[in-house]
């Protein structure tokens, strides 16, 4: 069993991999002013919860958006695990082949996940990642990473619109109870639920075109479960993707 962990802006992912089965998927924040002993209790803890004895684990595989973060992290598991952890990045072996103008500023994240969408979706593929900002991959038929977008995420959209005027309140992310809003909290679930769900129709239909042919979507993501539901195209929500990404890594590399 492997212990896969996804350090993005907002929360970590952490999951225990066993084979191709993701025993769990939880998040916790990212916090860069914890020690390296606070995240050992954190984990821990994790696995005292789903009975999970450290015996059991045999290696480590990070991904990070958070460069601070990384000799935290690595060293909080060395001491955890008293063995290092893979980190993904250059000199791992992915497999996977980057046609980017600098295939080296590729976040590690979307790496992992294109691994991911290849392997059990197959190519072409067009992938989502929803957190602080959502983020889509695309891969073409010749099974190529070709590029994507960068998007503020609709927690970050949100609070900048409440953070910059001065009589909307602070509110829940939730659906509205329908598309027109009648009053000024609805209108805003509807502006960031509903907007989001159609800026990702939208971004799905010119790739497409811009592509010539159609291609399969996946999301994960701690808000794709929010969002997608309320897209018209018809997407896949898979939120142990990136987990499973760094699984197929870790195996690629330590077998």
């Amino acid at each position: 069993m492997i212990l896969a962990i996804d350090i993005g802006n907002t929360n970590i992912v952490i999951g225990c991999i066993e084979g191709e089965k993701v025993n769990f998927v939880e998040r916790v924040s990212t916090d860069l002013s914890k020690t390296e002993l606070e995240y050992v209790v954190e984990f821990k803890t994790l696995f005292d919860l789903y009975q999970i004895g450290l015996e059991d684990i045999t290696g480590s595989i990070i991904s990070s958006v958070v460069p601070p973060l990384n000799n935290i992290m690595k060293s909080s598991l060395e001491k955890m695990l008293h063995c290092a952890p893979l980190v993904v990045g250059p000199g791992v072996k992915t497999g996977l082949n980057i046609l980017m103008d600098n295939p080296g500023q590729l976040g590690s994240d979307l790496v992992v996940n294109a691994v991911a969408g290849l392997y059990y979706y197959g190519a072409p593929i067009i992938m989502i990642d929803m957190g602080t900002a959502t983020t889509i991959s695309v891969v073409d038929q010749k099974r190529n990473y070709i590029g994507g977008m960068i998007l503020p995420g609709a927690k970050v959209s949100l609070d900048s619109l409440v953070n910059r005027t001065s009589q909307l309140p602070r509110i829940s992310l939730e659906p509205p109870k329908k598309v027109i809003g009648t009053n000024t909290i609805d209108c805003m679930k509807s502006g960031i639920v509903m907007g989001q769900a159609a800026c990702l129709d939208g971004m799905i239909e010119r790739i497409y075109e811009e592509l010539g042919y159609q291609a399969p979507v996946v999301a994960t993501g701690g808000l794709a479960a929010s969002i997608v539901p309320y897209c018209k195209k018809e997407i896949v929500c898979d939120n142990e993707l990136t987990l499973k990404g760094l699984g197929l890594i870790y195996h690629k590399n330590v077998e």
